[in-house]
């Protein structure tokens, strides 16, 4: 295996993130994109989103875009605050 092979770690962004109350669920793929469950509803919004600095830009599936912040290990996604899933402000 050379180094070109080896995998390269995933963003520090990438995984679960959830509201406190547990309602919306967030999960930032490796490979740029993501997938947004609303309480029952899986997969309610799917698409990609990209990494500049502690910024995050969003394109939705029908083409709707959003943009989100990561300051002191808290996504701020539009109206939404989202900690990750093993935060204990997160209800699991």
């Amino acid at each position: 295996m050379t180094s070109n092979d080896t995998p390269r770690d995933p963003h520090p962004y990438v995984g679960m993130w959830v509201t406190a109350d547990g309602f919306i669920r967030q999960e930032l793929l490796p490979n740029g994109r993501y997938d947004e469950a609303r309480g029952n509803r899986r997969s309610a919004y799917t698409g990609r989103y990209t990494v500049t600095g502690s910024h995050l830009d969003y394109v939705d599936d029908t083409g709707f875009t959003a943009t989100g912040d990561v300051r002191d290990g808290v996504l701020f996604h539009e109206h939404l605050v989202l900690y990750r899933e093993d935060d204990p402000r997160a209800r699991q």
